[in-house]
């Protein structure tokens, strides 16, 4: 077999893996949408694979519940979170590109690592704390937790944004009169708009997405939409349509939103990727 024949073969073995791969990932989200579509009695029977679909699992949510509530919260919660944690990580990353001190890269990855502690090994103290401040079960509690894990994730984005951006644009701005901040409000951040757009993408998502601080701080007036799936486990069985439907309901905003925004997603983690 010659050397083009070799990479056919190739070529094909991995379009069939990623091929594969996807319909791994899928198969979740698509046996929750039949489920969700299911009648109690085709759920709880394996060996029906093909039935007549039926929406009396959305109506129960809606009729049932107060999803709407917590979709409002969600999204409040999401936007808040995301402007505060670009409001303050977009200028602590322009002093970790801009400014150079001792140990400057350690204490970078040092931030970075926050995001890495588990949500279970902070939770208590956070209950604890949102306990004595009286902010249990309120929207203001999530938005400090999701702004403080939100925030080393942003300046470790934006840092490599900024550093992309040569230095001489804002020292010609200084010539002109421009102070340090107005040079970076009017001159560096419209320059990496594709930046700021993919790093709010990945907050809003991860806000959005978070459930182990949204079950443990909120119990009813904060509950956000994630969290509402834990309403149909009961000690009398749990509502396998219901917790469906709302799990379709809550992925739904997103994968929206991600297929919107995909262009600028792109775009903004392939900004200044090459270069000359």
């Amino acid at each position: 077999m010659n050397r083009k024949g070799k990479r056919k073969i190739l070529s094909l073995a991995r379009s069939v893996f990623l091929l594969l791969m996807c319909m791994a990932c899928l198969l979740p989200f698509v046996w929750m949408i039949m489920v969700s579509f299911r009648n109690r009695v085709d759920i709880l029977d394996p060996s029906k694979i093909f039935v007549t679909p039926t929406l009396k699992n959305y109506q129960a949510i809606i009729e049932d519940s107060n999803i709407i509530d917590f979709f409002q919260n969600s999204f409040i919660i999401a936007v808040i979170s995301t402007l505060i944690s670009l409001a303050i990580g977009s200028f602590a990353a322009y002093g970790f590109a801009r400014y150079k001190w001792k140990k400057r890269e350690d204490r970078a990855f040092w931030v970075l690592s926050q995001k890495f502690l588990p949500p279970m090994a902070v939770v208590i103290p956070y209950f604890m704390m949102a306990s004595m401040a009286g902010l249990l079960d309120t929207r203001l509690v999530l938005i400090i937790c999701y702004t403080t894990f939100n925030i080393p994730f942003t300046i470790w984005m934006m840092r490599g944004f900024i550093e992309d951006m040569p230095i001489e644009l804002e020292e010609a701005g200084w010539v002109d009169g421009c102070s340090r901040l107005t040079g970076i409000i009017k001159i560096l951040l419209p320059l990496i708009t594709p930046g700021l757009v993919a790093t709010s993408i990945f907050c809003v998502i991860n806000s959005w997405n978070e459930f182990v601080f949204a079950n443990f701080l909120t119990s009813i007036q904060a509950k956000t939409i994630p969290t509402s799936v834990m309403m149909y486990l009961s000690v009398s069985g749990v509502k396998w349509g219901e917790m469906a439907a709302t799990g379709v309901m809550a992925v739904l905003p997103v994968l929206i939103f991600a297929i919107i925004v995909q262009k600028h997603m792109i775009r903004g983690l392939t900004f200044g990727s090459v270069k000359g």
